[in-house]
């Protein structure tokens, strides 16, 4: 397999990063487990169920020694994940998911979940929109809280 890499762009082989001093292009002559920099998520953009579950299999990538940990997070997030989803395709496309980790399949996992942000985005925006519905429907402005914590007073 070929790769192509930037000035100054990294990649994730095996656990080892490398860095392109100048434009240039590798070719991997055997089996191995890479991740370009491009497909790097920051912990920071994690901020969606699909998005941590994302990051945790990139880290099994990116640090072999600490796979293990994340391979036992990896099951649990994924259980919780599928259970904040009810769409049959997201839900079909999680057990897939969950089929490739089993086979240590980590980046082929990875594309899997990362193909379905945009519909993620959209079952989010159209939660958002129901409960802003909601919301007007049962007279409740916008800077007004559904649900505001109990007040207490020290006497």
């Amino acid at each position: 397999m070929k790769i192509a890499l930037k000035s100054g762009e990294r990649l994730f082989i095996n656990g080892a990063v490398i860095r392109a001093e100048r434009k240039t292009s590798i070719e991997l002559m055997n089996d191995a487990v890479f991740l370009l920099e491009s497909h790097v998520l920051q912990p920071e953009e994690a901020t969606t169920p699909l998005k941590q579950l994302y990051f945790i299999l990139q880290t099994m990538i990116m640090d072999p020694a600490a796979a293990p940990a994340a391979k036992d997070m990896f099951h649990v997030v994924l259980a919780s994940v599928s259970g904040a989803f009810s769409s049959t395709e997201v839900l079909e496309k999680l057990d897939e998911v969950g089929q490739l980790a089993r086979k240590d399949r980590w980046f082929e996992a990875m594309k899997t979940v990362r193909a379905l942000y945009p519909l993620e985005a959209r079952l989010m925006a159209a939660d958002h929109r129901a409960r802003h519905e909601e919301e007007k429907a049962s007279g409740l402005s916008a800077r007004q809280p559904a649900y505001s914590e109990p007040h207490l007073e020290l006497v």
